[in-house]
């Protein structure tokens, strides 16, 4: 800004006052004067034209003074308050070259009681928001690595080993080798799936999708999961429940929570799955039986590579991309999801608009 600003203000606001005012004060003295001395001259019968001179000499002497002493007493007390509300602009060219440099952590200081004020304060909301951004991707960056760190440090001594013959070539250590060939594929995997749900919302094809026969098709491909593991499976679907979605985002985020219901849920446990019309649309459940998920930890699990112990273990539950994978589509839809837990049961939902 280099203050070209704050004089340009100053300028538009005090030179063209004190100049109508001046000149306003200096007409309206030339006049009434004249028409006081007239009146003299009339009533007296004196000629006033030498103390009409000499009166409007010293008015004008002195308006000129005051003139002058006013002048500077606007400008001081413009340059003050054009100073004053300017700070924040100040403050955000300064703000906005640090978190241009790399330091998201600029912020100003805000008073919004007026616009200027409510400016600072949607810039400090854009620094929260960037510093966050900032924040989620390394964090995420750092995941990722200790995700992929693992199964190929596991690679690399399993393959170091076979190199020196300290391991023998046989059929267990392969089958080893390709487990963790197939966790770094499944992360891979739900990587690429969990992109496309954070571009979601921007490549919706809506059209009018049957709840329950989504929830229905999800189930028969899982059916032999459950199957193997003894689950019952308990369903209270209701009929004609449509919404306004994505077919295929709808599916995938139904069939993660469905597979997560298949994971944690112990050999011989129940599954309870339920969709029903609400206030603001339609809601759907998914509980499970199992140990249930610290209360702590709730509030967590739908961040990326967020895994509650012990439940939910790197062996059993991969990535813990499966539930942010959910929260991104279902948001995309304009929708909600939401977590319930106690000893025994787990309820993931989400709801979406009718």
């Amino acid at each position: 800004m280099k203050h070209r600003l704050h004089w340009k203000l100053m300028l538009v606001t005090t030179v063209p006052v004190i100049a109508v005012t001046i000149g306003i004060i200096w007409l309206a003295f030339d006049q009434l004067a004249a028409d006081y001395f007239m009146v003299l001259m009339d009533k007296y019968m004196v000629s006033p034209t030498d103390t009409h001179r000499a009166f409007l000499t010293a008015v004008h002497r002195y308006l000129l003074w005051a003139s002058l002493v006013a002048l500077l007493l606007a400008f001081l007390l413009s340059y003050l308050l054009t100073r004053r509300v300017l700070r924040p602009l100040s403050q955000m060219i300064t703000a906005s070259h640090q978190i241009s440099a790399g330091d998201f952590s600029a912020r100003i200081d805000a008073n919004p009681n007026d616009e200027i004020g409510e400016l600072g304060a949607a810039f400090n909301r854009m620094g929260d928001s960037l510093e966050q951004l900032e924040r989620l991707r390394k964090t995420m960056v750092a995941d990722v690595a200790h995700e992929l760190r693992t199964p190929l440090t596991n690679l690399r001594g399993y393959l170091e080993g076979l190199s020196d013959g300290v391991i023998p070539p046989d059929k267990q250590t392969f089958d080893m080798l390709q487990q963790e060939n197939l966790r770094l594929v499944s992360l891979v995997e739900d990587l690429g799936q969990l992109a496309k749900a954070d571009a979601a919302r921007a490549y919706l094809k809506r059209d009018t999708v049957d709840l329950q026969g989504c929830i229905n098709e999800i189930l028969t491909l899982y059916r032999m999961n459950f199957e193997e593991k003894n689950i019952s499976i308990t369903t209270s679907l209701e009929e004609n429940l449509t919404v306004q979605a994505d077919r295929d985002k709808l599916l995938q985020a139904i069939r993660n929570l469905v597979e997560n219901c298949w994971k944690y849920t112990p050999t011989g446990g129940s599954v309870t799955i339920s969709c029903a019309a609400v206030a603001k649309g339609i809601r759907a459940d998914f509980s499970n039986s199992g140990p249930g998920i610290p209360e702590q930890d709730i509030a967590f699990i739908f961040e990326r590579f967020f895994r509650a112990e012990p439940s939910r273990s790197r062996d059993a539950g991969g990535a813990g991309i499966g539930l942010s994978i959910v929260k991104q589509l279902i948001e995309a839809h304009s929708g909600k999801v939401g977590a319930e837990s106690a000893p025994g049961e787990t309820r993931i939902w989400f709801e979406l608009p009718a």
